[in-house]
Formats: structure tokens, sequence, C-alpha cells
């Protein structure tokens, strides 16, 4: 036999009384079992957590009697805007139903059902189909609003006035190519929590001319009033 051919045999009995050694070794010093996930540092709780999401993957799970929404504006002119109800996607690029401007989705704050979505172009000047729109909000309605590109270069004052009154903070301040998210409501009372805005700053934007993309998540009552 070859000293090449006794070296590799020699080598493979090595290898194999090594691993005998280790595993009686340690299984007789610690009476457990190894498996592959408990090897590599997770339980089964760890792969359930992992597995398991929130509706419109947010961050928190919403309580009983409450609707979980994620709204994310367009990202510069590039990538369109984002409105999730209730695990279910309203308006997006993949539904094709999204355009430059206000993206709009107007859902039933009782039983949380989609009663109309559109997009109103702010550029192009789209602002009389906007007016009429806002003004025949029904009650107990929340209305889901997202930027894309530009929501506000024609907006005037009367449509300020009326996204106001849906409990906006900075629909007067709205301009040329800001982000801005919003869920707002027919019949509310006050300024809602949910908005998050974002001045086009030519010495601070994130991308060129537009500045970074914004969301707002999270859980809302049956008829925020």
């Amino acid at each position: 036999m070859r000293p090449s051919a006794l070296l590799r045999i020699m080598t493979v009995i090595f290898t194999l009384m090594a691993t005998w050694f280790f595993t009686h070794t340690y299984f007789n010093r610690t009476g457990k079992t190894i498996s592959i996930q408990g090897f590599l540092g997770f339980s089964s709780r760890t792969i359930n957590e992992k597995n398991s999401r929130n509706k419109c993957d947010n961050s928190k799970k919403c309580p009983k009697d409450f609707f979980a929404f994620k709204i994310t504006s367009g990202t510069a002119n590039v990538v369109g805007p984002s409105i999730c109800f209730e695990d279910n996607i309203l308006m997006s690029g993949v539904k094709n139903n999204i355009g430059r401007g206000l993206n709009i989705a107007l859902v039933d704050g009782i039983t949380g059902v989609l009663k109309e979505h559109k997009f109103f172009d702010m550029f192009s000047g789209d602002i009389n189909t906007l007016l009429t729109f806002l003004k025949e909000i029904p009650e107990s309605t929340l209305v889901l609003v997202a930027s894309f590109d530009d929501p506000g270069s024609k907006l005037n004052p009367e449509a300020r006035k009326l996204l106001t009154a849906l409990g906006s903070a900075y629909a007067e301040s709205i301009g040329f190519r800001d982000s801005w998210v919003f869920l707002g409501a027919k019949d509310i009372k006050g300024k809602s929590p949910f908005e998050e805005f974002l001045k086009n700053n030519p010495e601070q934007n994130k991308y060129d001319g537009w500045p970074e993309a914004m969301r707002v998540e999270g859980c809302i009552p049956r008829k925020m009033i």
C-alpha cells in the first residue's frame, strides 16, 4: 500500500474517533441533545416570534377595536407612495393606482371598509377636482393622505382650509416637493396625532431636489372623533 493511501486512511480513522470522543463526552456530561436550531441560537419561541407579523408590517400590534395603518410618502419622483389599512394595501405603485401630487384613500371609520381612493396632480393643477372631493367626504370617514413628487404647488387657501379641518397641522405649510403623510377624519376634534411633514430644503434634502420620504404608522380606534 502506498504511503499516501495509508495516510488518508489513518486521517479518516482519527477523525471518526475524535468525533465519537467529543460526542460521547459532551452528552455524558450534560445529558442534553443538540438540535440544529439550538446550535444556531434559535429556540422554537424565537422562530415563532420571527414568523409572526403585525398588520401592515407595523412595529406594534394593535389592540382589539383598533385599526392598523401605515402611510409612506413617495421617494423623490421615483418610488411611489403606499397606503396600508388593516393589512390591505389600498394604494401603491404595485397596484398602479397612485400618481404625483396627493394620494388620498377614504375609509369608513366604523367598519374599516375602503370607500374611495384617488390621486390629484397638484403640479398640473387638479385643484377643482380636489376641492369637490374634499367637500363631499362623508361623516365618520378616515382620510389617509400620502404625497408624491409635488403635493403643494397648486394648493389654494380653500383646499388648505379643508385639509386643516380634517386634523392636519401642516396643510397651511405644504409647498413644492415637500414630503407629507397624514391620517385625519371628517369629524375629528382637534389635530390628528398621525402626521409627518418635511420641508423641501436644497441644503438638507436627502435626494437631489427632494427631501427624504416620510412614514407614519399606528393604531387608530374605530371612529376617531
